[in-house]
């Protein structure tokens, strides 16, 4: 496993000592969204994330990022405040279970929220799926709202780091631009530590000529993969990443809606290890 960042430091700012496979923790449907129950269903939705979060580090993931996934449809960039609070709820319970580091994702795209949450329980970063410029999505148009979040953090002090989706899954730009230049406008821009490549779709493979000329825009930026990485495609996707942020292949089955599997973690985990990026 990859030894713990300076706590005083934003959380992979840097590639030398950056997390090489990191666990979504994907959260049940919460109450008060359109497929979640009560509020007296939230104990249920704990215990299977605690489950989830005990399994990726028994298989020896070196982060996590807590996610509202169940909450489809999802809100384009304000969720409500039991959402708030349920998820900071959930990044406690996980962070116990794991004794991880923990970021924090609150889809589609309520940054804000992420970072509360975030410097609420000690998570050291966040995902922003829609950071620099306009995606048009299925929630609409999306707009980076990256000053705002940066002065948040400022204001907070919280060693808060910003891993920024570019080109980000179930979207496209308003106006398309090379993605080597959308990482350069987020990482210079917009001061993202981190940047993230995907595919298509959840679960779906991140090209690698798109990786390629996201490492060669910033060169100096960690590089994760958002999606498709699995043990059979993690060495090739580590040779111009540095980590993969998995989810449906650390799933019993490699179905997305079963428990994680600690035995398949281990085995991306393995995949990983000893790879050099490009």
């Amino acid at each position: 496993m990859t030894a713990a960042p300076d706590p005083k430091a934003p959380f992979g700012h840097h590639r030398r000592g950056t997390p090489r496979v990191v666990g979504v923790v994907h959260l049940a449907p919460l109450p008060g969204t359109a497929r979640g129950g009560s509020a007296a269903d939230l104990r249920s939705l704990l215990d299977a994330a605690r489950h989830d979060a005990a399994a990726y580090a028994e298989g020896g993931a070196d982060a996590l990022i807590v996610e509202n996934f169940g909450d489809v449809p999802f809100t384009r960039d304000r969720v409500g405040p039991f959402t708030v609070a349920a998820m900071t709820r959930a990044a406690i319970a996980v962070g116990d279970a794991s004794g991880l580091p923990i970021g924090i994702n609150v889809l589609r795209n309520d940054v804000l929220a992420a970072v509360a949450v975030a410097a609420a329980v000690g998570g050291r970063f966040v995902r922003a799926n829609v950071y620099a410029g306009v995606a048009v999505t299925d929630q609409g148009l999306i707009e980076g709202r990256a000053e705002e979040v940066q002065a948040l953090i400022r204001r907070l002090a919280a060693p808060i780091a910003v891993w920024a989706d570019v080109d980000v899954k179930h979207a496209a730009a308003l106006a398309p631009r090379p993605i080597g230049d959308l990482a350069e406008d987020a990482v210079e821009r917009g001061l993202a530590a981190a940047v993230i490549v995907s595919g298509r779709a959840t679960g779906q493979p991140a090209d690698l000529a798109a990786l390629a000329a996201v490492r060669a825009a910033v060169p100096e930026t960690p590089l994760y993969v958002g999606s498709g990485a699995s043990a059979a495609t993690a060495a090739d996707l580590l040779r111009h990443a540095d980590g993969v942020i998995v989810g449906t292949a650390a799933k019993r089955d490699g179905v997305l809606a079963n428990p994680v599997d600690p035995g398949r973690v281990r085995a991306i985990v393995r995949a990983a290890a000893d790879v050099t990026p490009d």
